[in-house]
């Protein structure tokens, strides 16, 4: 793959992730090795400020911002972290770079899955926020990383966390830094819906720590199984699959969930072209 050119420009950080003023070397000496499967109070990982490619363990400039050959796959949380994606791709032995390009996303906002995953966190989701734009990373995909990812998020599996869904540009335009909008942009979207915020709008994912701070001082119930502290929260969800589901289960009962709005893009598409590689068995989601 030929190696793609990054623009330099910074722009305002996003709410829920962690920045650093360097975006060229190692992850370890970028401070950008922590992923959340191995530290889930971490979540969503810390992110990159500019477009880089991630080859193995080191962030280096693009020389550009689209990949014909790729899927472009919008990252809404630990996907745009490159720890995340690094220790997702080892566990398939795939070692191919990927580019991760910002963008900013006209009517996609940044939830709460209202699901627990067994990776012992509560993990974002996107949900339709018409009017409102942010900046996201567009991770760039050949069929291999994208069976992973596939993978990693359930597509593939009956009680998955996620579908993948191809969003039309005509309905949520993918600005690049360049200025081109892409055709379209594939999405992971919550088979469970997202969390409200009690009045019925969907609720943004802040971070772990202060999300699972908040849930839990909601309800005496998620207390109950999880703890009550954050910490008590993510080591007894961590691959304890039976308690993930029963904490699942209760965010329905306790009507904490609502639409993402992004329902009517699932279907038989979310395996659809462009390229999605062969099928993986899916890890704890």
């Amino acid at each position: 793959m030929a190696d793609p050119d990054n623009r330099t420009h910074r722009t305002r950080p996003t709410d829920h992730t962690h920045r650093t003023q360097r975006t060229h070397g190692t992850l370890e000496a970028l401070g950008l090795a922590e992923a959340p499967r191995d530290h889930p109070l971490s979540y969503p990982g810390a992110w990159p400020e500019e477009s880089v490619l991630l080859d193995g363990d080191r962030l280096s400039p693009l020389t550009r911002l689209t990949f014909p050959d790729r899927v472009p796959v919008l990252a809404v949380g630990s996907n745009a972290c490159p720890a995340q994606l690094r220790h997702k791709m080892r566990q398939y032995e795939i070692s191919s770079p990927i580019p991760l390009v910002k963008a900013k996303v006209a009517g996609i906002d940044v939830g709460v899955s209202a699901h627990v995953s067994g990776m012992g966190y509560v993990s974002a989701s996107p949900f339709r926020a018409r009017g409102f734009t942010r900046e996201l990373f567009v991770t760039w995909l050949d069929p291999a990383q994208l069976a992973a990812v596939d993978a990693s998020e359930g597509v593939q599996a009956p009680s998955g966390a996620y579908d993948r869904v191809l969003l039309p540009a005509s309905d949520v335009p993918v600005e690049l830094e360049s200025g081109e909008v892409l055709d379209g942009a594939h999405l992971y979207v919550s088979r469970r819906g997202v969390l409200h915020d009690g009045s019925g709008t969907p609720r943004r994912h802040p971070g772990e720590r202060p999300l699972l701070a908040e849930l839990l001082a909601e309800s005496p119930r998620l207390r109950e199984l999880f703890g009550s502290t954050p910490e008590e929260f993510c080591a007894r969800a961590r691959g304890d699959w039976d308690l993930c589901v029963r904490g699942t289960r209760l965010f329905a009962e306790e009507g904490r969930t609502t639409a993402s709005g992004l329902e009517k893009y699932v279907g038989d598409q979310q395996t659809g072209s462009p390229g999605s590689g062969a099928s993986l068995s899916p890890p704890l989601m």
